[in-house]
């Protein structure tokens, strides 16, 4: 094993993670632990693959044996457990309050739509690669993209509830 394929490939682990879990401490551990178990899998890892969809495998297989352990714990999430990025400083005309909307905004969602819209939107990953790594099929990333984006919008619009629309009975 190449210790160099792997370090190339830390920044979008972390990325993910700390998107994921929500948590600095939380992704910094996951990331540890999808390298460790990476590092002692590597014959599973075939040669010539993208080895980034399979380590998002690795930390999503991780992440979600983690979750059904300990359901997530309802804390408001402090200044200190949000990425720079999303602190405000990138954007002087941006409201500083946004990225902590955001980061709010996304852990309220469903894991499964939450992970998929990280893979997407912050890792860029194509639905094909998003398919492979979360073991769904492809119309399943879709339209759980979709659910997750219109999700989003309401939470950061304000709405607490989800809105559904009422069944309509045909005849």
């Amino acid at each position: 094993m190449d210790a160099r394929l792997l370090v190339e490939h830390v920044p979008s682990l972390r990325r993910y993670a700390r998107a994921l879990t929500g948590n600095a401490w939380a992704a910094d551990d996951l990331v540890q632990d999808t390298l460790e178990r990476a590092c002692s899998k590597w014959r599973l890892w075939v040669v010539g693959s993208d080895l980034r969809a399979w380590l998002f495998t690795v930390m999503h297989n991780i992440f979600a044996s983690q979750v059904r352990r300990t359901p997530p714990p309802h804390a408001v999430v402090s200044l200190d457990d949000v990425p720079h990025e999303m602190q405000g400083g990138v954007d002087p005309g941006r409201d500083q309050g946004t990225g902590l909307d955001l980061q709010r905004c996304l852990m309220q969602l469903p894991e499964d739509q939450r992970a998929v819209l990280l893979l997407v939107t912050l890792e860029d990953l194509s639905y094909a690669e998003v398919a492979k790594v979360l073991g769904i099929p492809a119309g399943t990333v879709m339209s759980r993209l979709s659910r997750a984006r219109v999700r989003l919008q309401e939470l950061m619009d304000g709405a607490s509830a989800p809105v559904r629309p009422g069944l309509r009975r045909l005849k």
